[in-house]
């Protein structure tokens, strides 16, 4: 304290006395020293008002970045500090004021506590004896008063000015100290209020807590960051301020709360200053925050919705004749997961009478408009997961989540002896793909290749996991991929097609080199689709729209940038596709046996464990057997590397197809597979052949 004293404490007071010499005027004084400070505080202004415009711009990417990370706290805030540090934020830019102003008030404290020292500049031997003789009147000692010691020794040289001048040098002083106004409309602000004493310095608390109201009213119409919080923290943070400012004048002499009255109704000022300097509309797309905001409004009112149609089909789920004869049941994250599950559940219809139990985590699962009567379709919400996975008795449940048992879906704990199989929804490595011990809770897997069970057994021996049943599936998806595109009539494009895709996570084409990929394919004879990940439309609408501006006046039947998700015939039509880390390359390549061209952006991975197995990820090697990866410096210089494998697509077809017969297990039939399996186990459960 003694150097905040110090160092804050005598250029405020000498900045005090400064302000004194203008009106002689103790609360005048007070209140000019306020507003200077706010004058030499507004550079920081000025920089806490930039920091929280771009804070408020990037609220849609962060918002995607915890939706893409939801599972992966290290993830997530390594691609916050690469956001940061891409739109220079500071997080620490929003404290600086905080920061200064508590110094400052610990000054003024000093100041006001002081006024001997500071506003009148007596010499340090004077200050002493004028706190002694105070001291002495009052029948106590300097060391007991404190820190109010010199305002008592100007109470007392106010009150009996003679006892004070047989000290030496002590009459200018006295004379000095008598003429100065320490009022302000009357009230002493050497002072401080006191609750038990009905008076006048009771206005100040009172005015402190009036004044926090209305800067806080004010800024939450105005402040960049303020207006964006709900109505909820904007009245909570309001009702702090109030009840802090109140607290805080009461238990300060008058002079501090005053200063803190004027700070506040000064703050409301520059506010609307910085506003001006720099205003949040020509940064900030206001538009497009209302449209999310009213999109999670929407989300809001649908969610309650939903809670009344989960009630009702989890209820149903829980009849009793379910509880004795549900013999197979699969759980889907969402409506798009039904196109893994599709032969499975269309060979178990065909060739098994069992009805099979479909609970979906979507309202909107296109399950519910299947005519089937043996599929059972049920909704169940968040809240109402946990239990039904909880209590459910199935002897069979097949779903494509990972970390069974990690998170918010838990085995049985009714039933001891469910089968839990997980079925893959993709064909790339799950070594890579999910976290470590993501499999350890399941009991059967069912794998697309090889690859994947060389991993699930090698993660079983690096773990000391239990041996699971290894079942040598296929890959449903793509099975229906190539024959929806060997069922397509072929038309050889007029002109080459190149479909740009991407992914949607960190790094991604669309944030890290999509202008320098524009720029070398735009105008060399092809035709481009731009069709960005699903994902990165909903969760990035301002980066969206930015490349839909950026675009504009290229958009043509030769320059297309795709939104409409319902189709794949893009992707079946195209005759090359660019991407980075997605697996709508395999999805490609092995349904067209056409090959695909990778930019090197940053490799997601989540299991940061993966190279503990000596198993190079499928990810990785596939690469450059399917077609050819460059790195982002390369990718000004990438016409010649596209005319390459348009030239060569027939040597490349050679490989592609080779590398699909060897890597995928049961190409074309693997529902028949996994139908076979659940009827094998069904029939040893039941004892039947």
């Amino acid at each position: 304290m003694d150097l905040i004293n110090t160092v804050v404490g005598v250029p405020l007071g000498w900045l005090m006395w400064a302000c004194y010499q203008v009106f002689h005027h103790y609360g005048l004084a007070l209140i000019l020293f306020t507003l200077l400070t706010k004058v030499v505080m507004f550079p920081i202004s000025l920089l806490v008002q930039k920091n929280s415009i771009k804070m408020v711009r990037m609220k849609p990417q962060l918002d995607a970045l915890r939706y893409q990370y939801v599972d992966d706290k290290d993830a997530f805030l390594d691609a916050q500090s690469a956001l940061y540090k891409k739109e220079r934020y500071s997080p620490m830019a929003g404290v600086w004021p905080l920061l200064l102003q508590l110094p400052i008030i610990f000054g003024l404290l000093d100041v006001v506590y002081k006024p001997l020292k500071h506003i009148l500049h007596l010499p340090a031997a004077l200050q002493g004896a004028f706190v002694e003789k105070a001291a002495e009147l009052l029948g106590t000692t300097a060391g007991e008063l404190g820190t109010t010691a010199q305002l008592a020794a100007v109470e007392q040289i106010r009150s009996v000015p003679d006892a004070f001048l047989a000290i030496p040098g002590a009459g200018e002083a006295v004379a000095a100290i008598q003429g100065m106004r320490l009022d302000f409309f009357g009230l002493d602000l050497t002072k401080t209020p006191d609750l038990a004493v009905v008076g006048g310095l009771l206005l100040v608390p009172v005015l402190a807590g009036a004044s926090a109201l209305l800067m806080c009213y004010v800024q939450n119409k105005i402040n960049v960051l303020q207006i964006e919080q709900n109505r909820l923290s904007q009245w909570g943070m309001t009702a702090f301020m109030v009840a802090f400012s109140g607290f805080f004048a009461l238990i300060v002499p008058a002079a501090v709360g005053l200063y803190w009255t004027f700070g506040n109704l000064f703050s409301i000022g520059v506010t609307y200053l910085v506003n001006v300097v720099y205003p949040p509309q020509k940064y900030i797309d206001y538009k497009a925050l209302k449209d999310m905001k009213q999109s999670v409004a929407e989300e809001q009112v649908k969610k309650k919705k939903n809670a009344v149609l989960a009630k009702k089909y989890y209820k149903q789920f829980f009849a009793p004749e379910n509880a004795k004869n549900m013999k197979v049941m699969f759980y889907s994250e969402g409506s798009g997961f039904y196109k893994y599950f599709r032969r499975l559940i269309e060979a178990l219809l065909r060739e098994t009478d069992l009805t099979i139990h479909y609970v979906t985590s979507d309202p909107d699962d296109a399950i519910f408009q299947k005519n089937e009567p043996r599929i059972r379709p049920y909704y169940v919400d968040e809240t109402r997961l946990i239990p039904l996975m909880m209590k459910l008795e199935a002897d069979i449940v097949i779903m494509t989540t990972p970390d069974l048992e990690k998170y918010h879906i838990k085995r049985s704990r009714v039933r001891k002896n469910v089968e839990y199989i997980f079925m893959d929804h993709g064909c790339s490595s799950d070594n890579l793909a999910y976290r470590t011990g993501a499999l350890d809770a399941y009991d059967t897997l069912l794998v697309v290749s090889r690859e994947q069970a060389m991993e699930a057994r090698a993660i079983e021996k690096l773990r000391h996991t239990r041996r699971k049943r290894i079942i040598e599936c296929g890959y449903g998806l793509l099975d229906d991929m190539i024959a929806s595109y060997e069922a397509m009539e072929k038309v050889e494009n007029p002109k080459k097609t190149i479909l740009i895709a991407p992914s949607w996570q960190y790094d991604n084409i669309m944030d890290s080199c999509l202008d320098d990929l524009v720029e070398a394919l735009y105008g060399k004879g092809y035709r481009i689709i731009i069709r960005p990940h699903p994902q990165y439309v909903r969760r990035f609408p301002m980066q969206m729209k930015a490349v839909m501006e950026r675009y504009r006046d290229r958009m043509s039947d030769d320059f297309v940038i795709e939104t409409d998700f319902s189709s794949n015939v893009t992707v079946y039509t195209a005759d090359l596709v660019v991407t980075d880390w997605s697996g709508i390359a395999y999805e490609f390549s092995f349904t067209t046996d056409k090959p695909s061209l990778f930019i090197n952006t940053k490799l997601k991975v989540i299991n940061e464990d993966y190279q503990k197995i000596p198993l190079v990820p499928f990810d990785i090697t596939a690469r450059s057997k399917v077609g050819r990866q460059v790195e982002k410096s390369e990718v000004k210089d990438l016409a010649p590397v596209v005319e390459e494998l348009l030239a060569n697509q027939d040597a490349y077809r050679e490989r592609i197809v080779a590398l699909k017969q060897q890597h995928f297990y049961n190409l074309g039939h693997s529902g028949e597979v996994g139908a076979r399996y659940i009827r094998h186990r069904l029939a040893r459960r039941y004892g039947r052949s």
